[in-house]
């Protein structure tokens, strides 16, 4: 078994093949669980093997910037070619997907895209904006990176896409801000980001993950749905200009 160094980090690999794939998952150029795919069940049992690549193959690449990643990328698919010849190359990947952590100026973006997507799609009022404006800035204030996280989408340096997780209580976590602008639809990213969350939760103990969403978002509650999660209660109000069915779902962990 070799091992592949990059400053003063080592991953051992089997094979360059297997090397490009691992890097290549980490990157989001391909995509280990589809929202269509599995079951709560299934999702349960890989979410921990999941977890643990992806934080080991991050931390390898989180010096790197976007360039260098797929420099990096492209050498390993080069190399792989010379070691086996045999095998055809995989085609270059059209986009490169990345879920990192949010930095300044990212929340003001989540805000803005929110007020935006739901006035555009379901003729919102800015009172929903104001709303997430006040959860955004709640969350920042009293962020606590030891229960917390939160993970922002993005597709070759643009962001797209965004979700948090925050502690309600010590037993139970809340799913925030689940986000997709359209250009990110399609690619299963909605579900890759719930599969983070449900995750983080795990992994920090909790037994609980709740989150509040509308019976409208049709996409949104088919992604909790298929990971297990339960409606609990539902209300009919009038909110942002509209008549609206709140719900409130939950997964036990």
């Amino acid at each position: 078994m070799g091992v592949m160094r990059i400053g003063h980090a080592s991953l051992k690999v089997m094979d360059m093949g297997a090397a490009l794939k691992h890097y290549e998952r980490v990157l989001g150029m391909t995509t280990t669980m589809k929202d269509k795919a599995g079951s709560p069940a299934g999702h349960a049992a890989f979410e921990p093997l999941q977890e643990r690549s992806r934080q080991e193959v991050a931390a390898l690449l989180a010096p790197l910037t976007a360039k260098a990643r797929r420099e990096l990328i492209d050498a390993l698919r080069h190399a792989q070619a010379l070691l086996d010849p045999g095998q055809a190359a995989a085609p270059a990947p059209q986009r490169t997907i990345v879920l990192r952590d949010p930095r300044p100026g990212d929340m003001g973006w989540v805000i803005q895209q929110h007020g935006a997507l739901y006035a555009k799609e379901f003729g919102w009022s800015d009172a929903f904006e104001a709303m997430v404006a006040e959860i955004a800035a709640g969350m920042m204030r009293a962020h606590d990176p030891a229960w917390e996280r939160g993970w922002i989408a993005e597709i070759d340096g643009e962001r797209v896409g965004s979700v948090f997780v925050v502690r309600k209580n010590a037993e139970t976590a809340q799913l925030r801000l689940l986000l997709l602008t359209p250009a990110a639809r399609g690619l299963g990213l909605g579900g890759r980001l719930t599969d983070e969350c449900i995750a983080f939760a795990r992994a920090k103990g909790y037994r609980q993950l709740v989150l509040w969403t509308h019976a409208n978002l049709v996409a949104a509650r088919r992604i909790y749905a298929q990971r297990g999660f339960r409606l609990a209660n539902s209300e009919e109000y009038e909110a942002f200009g509209q008549p609206l069915v709140s719900e409130n779902w939950e997964l036990d962990l």
